[in-house]
């Protein structure tokens, strides 16, 4: 298990306990967190689950993949941190990692 701190864009931290192995973006469905809605299930098609990586974690997230990044072109408010919350894996490492949700998602 590791912490996934589930922000808002009006700054409301929900730190949620998520079981190693599902997503960020499961982890995010079973707790009922507003703003990561997961249209496509998390099958990277549709970008309702976009996130942005808190800065001092993206090394440990990882970059994102050809598909992905083709399905942020979809997303608004993009940044370099962003991520489709449905793309990254939770490991022990990821414990205490923060992500928000851009405020378009609300």
């Amino acid at each position: 298990m590791a912490k996934i701190i589930y922000i808002d864009h009006a700054g409301t931290e929900r730190p949620i306990e998520v079981k190693t192995g599902l997503t960020v973006m499961e982890g995010a469905i079973k707790h009922n967190v507003p703003g990561i809605d997961a249209d496509c299930g998390g099958a990277c098609a549709c970008a309702t689950c976009h996130v942005y990586v808190d800065p001092d974690w993206m090394d440990k997230v990882g970059s994102a993949s050809a598909m992905e990044e083709s399905m942020l072109d979809f997303a608004e408010g993009v940044q370099p941190n962003s991520r489709l919350s449905c793309q990254i894996k939770v490991t022990d490492a990821l414990d205490g990692l923060k992500v928000t949700t851009p405020e378009s998602q609300h």
